[in-house]
């Protein structure tokens, strides 16, 4: 039996918690490597998870976003980094599905169900090193650098921009291995170290007119601007996987500890200031919770209405995530770091790597500033006003 077939009358999350089960063995070692997860990555591509968001008569699966975010937050607990590249493969999927029309992306969906394919990403807007530059009619030369290129390496299918002589972005798809790309493998950051979030560089590639998304293009209409926001809940579910991750691990590891010397109680688990941090922990993940299914169900009632979504619907999901995002943060934050309040001075030895929990939120709620995200809400609450549709909100 091959690693596909074993996965074939599994459900999507059925498939996320077997190949977290495998992750969760290899995660910590793993972190501190650093690095490509190639075996991992692979392990992705035969469960068949890939064209969760696929239409279905493009051979994917056309799962509702519920599921797609439920197998993110689930392979998160043990390894946000695979969820990270996990997620953004959706991620970019949905954005060739609002820049463009069937008839463009119709080939690469079926030929990425087909084939298992992996999307990479090298589009990053706010960095406008790469120039998109038209030699001809119909091609244009990509030349520069990219940043923060999470998922790019070991990808099958890119998606990349740059910028033409008139400052406007252009969006592509090209195959990761066109002749001109190629990665500098400089990611060494503190957390999320398995992403490969480092520097793509364009030399001199050649891109054709029906590779970019022109029609209607990024963030043209309110429904190809729900692009940014499911990148958004994207992090709202892996920052609340890894806090249930921290979570999980700190309660097993107090459930066979001795209290502390001065504690009226033998057991960890027994001892009333560790059950009022345990009580915290379990308040803040219930709200988070909450707040995330409330945004992926406005998000599926907008995704379903289509391209009649108008300003005001699409400013509703945007509150929705916002909120979300701000809970997300806030709360990851504070387990991570706090779970070694009730765990103690053991669960600081570097072999168990726990801080890995913390590093990696800590990396990635970075992304874009948490601040703006309050200045959305409150603005919001205050005057009716959504937030106006930008790559990041």
């Amino acid at each position: 039996m091959n690693a596909r077939q074993q996965y074939l009358d599994q459900s999507p999350l059925d498939i996320a918690q077997s190949l977290a089960d495998q992750f969760a063995l290899t995660a910590a070692e793993r972190d501190k490597q650093g690095g490509n997860p190639k075996q991992q990555r692979d392990l992705i591509r035969q469960s068949g998870l890939l064209g969760l968001s696929i239409p279905k008569e493009y051979g994917g699966q056309g799962a509702d976003w519920e599921t797609i975010y439920q197998t993110i937050q689930i392979i998160a607990r043990v390894d946000s980094s695979l969820a990270h590249v996990y997620g953004f493969h959706h991620l970019l999927i949905a954005t060739v599905e609002l820049f463009s029309q069937p008839e463009q992306y119709g080939k690469w969906f079926e030929h990425t169900a087909r084939e298992n394919l992996f999307w990479g990403n090298t589009l990053n807007p706010l960095d406008r090193r790469t120039t998109a530059t038209k030699i001809s009619e119909k091609e244009y030369i990509f030349h520069g650098d990219k940043s923060f290129c999470s998922g790019s390496m070991d990808s099958d299918i890119l998606l990349c921009s740059g910028y033409n002589d008139e400052g406007k972005l252009l969006i592509g798809v090209i195959p990761t291995q066109r002749k001109g790309v190629s990665f500098l493998g400089d990611w060494n950051n503190m957390g999320q170290r398995q992403t490969d979030s480092g520097t793509s560089h364009f030399e001199q590639v050649k891109i054709h007119e029906d590779e970019l998304l022109l029609n209607p293009g990024p963030l043209s209409t309110p429904y190809s601007s729900l692009r940014p926001l499911i990148a958004q809940l994207i992090f709202v579910h892996m920052f609340l996987g890894v806090a249930e991750g921290a979570f999980e691990v700190a309660k097993q590891t107090v459930q066979t500890q001795k209290a502390w010397s001065k504690s009226l109680v033998e057991n960890a688990a027994n001892d009333p200031f560790i059950q009022k941090h345990f009580a915290e922990f379990y308040v803040q993940l219930e709200g988070v919770r909450l707040l995330a299914n409330k945004a992926i169900q406005t998000l599926q009632k907008a995704w379903e209405v289509g391209p009649d979504l108008n300003a005001e619907q699409r400013g509703e999901v945007s509150i929705a995530i916002a909120t979300a995002k701000i809970a997300a943060t806030n709360t990851s934050l504070y387990i991570t770091q706090n779970i070694f309040q009730v765990m103690g001075a053991r669960a600081t030895t570097a072999k168990l790597n726990l801080d890995r929990f913390w590093r990696n939120v800590r990396t990635q709620t970075l992304h874009d500033p948490v601040d703006y995200k309050y200045q959305e809400v409150g603005e919001w609450v205050l005057t009716g006003k959504v937030p106006d549709p930008s790559f990041y909100s």
